[in-house]
């Protein structure tokens, strides 16, 4: 088994700097003033009930969406005034896992972590191609199933090939949309350690968009709440919930920890 290096998050370095952020629809507001950093090699849980922008904040991270005020750097560029080609190319840089994993139902493993693969990078030789499919294969601990349909996968199988597509490319961040969504507590705990050896093997940057309390407290090396429109506390995950804040206090117990 490949050794793993000491994992080492620097603080000096921000990934991810947000500041002042404000998005509105009409007379909706759902972001309302956001301060945000995301250092190098870290993990950042966001918790927050449904509607509260975590996706609306994902999407003007890597520009799908453009805020209304306010700053945001990724990887030491400002996303909103990127060119259409500029920003593809950050994309690139940045991976994420949908909450569904977004597989290609007519393509077998092999091919739907392929693709990304060759529709992105010149010039790759089958060797190439086949030795890189591998090698996520087996940090995801699913070296048997290249040649199997999503169909044929279970719901944590699907996950776990989903963040396997999205680290073909090696990127520099990793974005998880609700990672154990649907998935009982046995396989929610094996994507819980997947997503720590992430971390660890490739020294991603991370943010886990989650409802799961159990998630954010074993992934996040600090864990960020949003409500209202903002961050209203960043912390590691016994600072934010050790509060007499009546909203902290209500998400914490609407929810349940094993």
């Amino acid at each position: 088994m490949e050794e793993i290096k000491q994992h080492i998050i620097d603080y000096n370095e921000p990934v991810i700097s947000i500041s002042g952020l404000f998005k509105s629809f009409g007379d909706l507001h759902v972001l309302r003033g956001v301060d945000f950093e995301l250092f190098k090699g870290e993990n950042v849980a966001v918790l927050g009930k449904s509607g509260t922008g975590k996706s609306v904040l994902i999407k003007i991270m890597v520009g799908l969406l453009k805020p209304d005020k306010g700053e945001v750097i990724v990887l030491g560029q400002h996303v909103d005034k990127l060119e259409r080609k500029e920003l593809d190319i950050l994309r690139l840089r940045i991976g994420f896992s949908f909450q569904n994993s977004a597989l290609y139902d007519s393509m077998n493993v092999y091919q739907n972590l392929a693709f990304p693969l060759t529709m992105n990078t010149m010039n790759l030789s089958k060797k190439n191609v086949d030795e890189a499919v591998a090698e996520v294969l087996e940090a995801v601990g699913l070296n048997d199933k290249a040649n199997q349909l999503p169909s044929d996968l279970s719901g944590g199988q699907r996950k776990r090939i989903g963040i396997a597509r999205t680290l073909i490319l090696k990127p520099e961040i990793m974005l998880y949309d609700e990672p154990t969504s649907g998935l009982d507590p046995v396989t929610s705990a094996e994507i819980i350690e997947l997503i720590n050896e992430v971390q660890q093997k490739y020294n991603t940057s991370s943010i886990i968009i989650t409802h799961d309390l159990t998630c954010a407290k074993n992934t996040g090396n600090r864990t960020a709440m949003l409500l209202d429109g903002r961050f209203l506390k960043i912390g590691t995950f016994d600072d934010v919930f050790d509060t007499d804040d009546e909203q902290l206090k209500g998400f914490f117990n609407y929810n349940f920890i094993q």
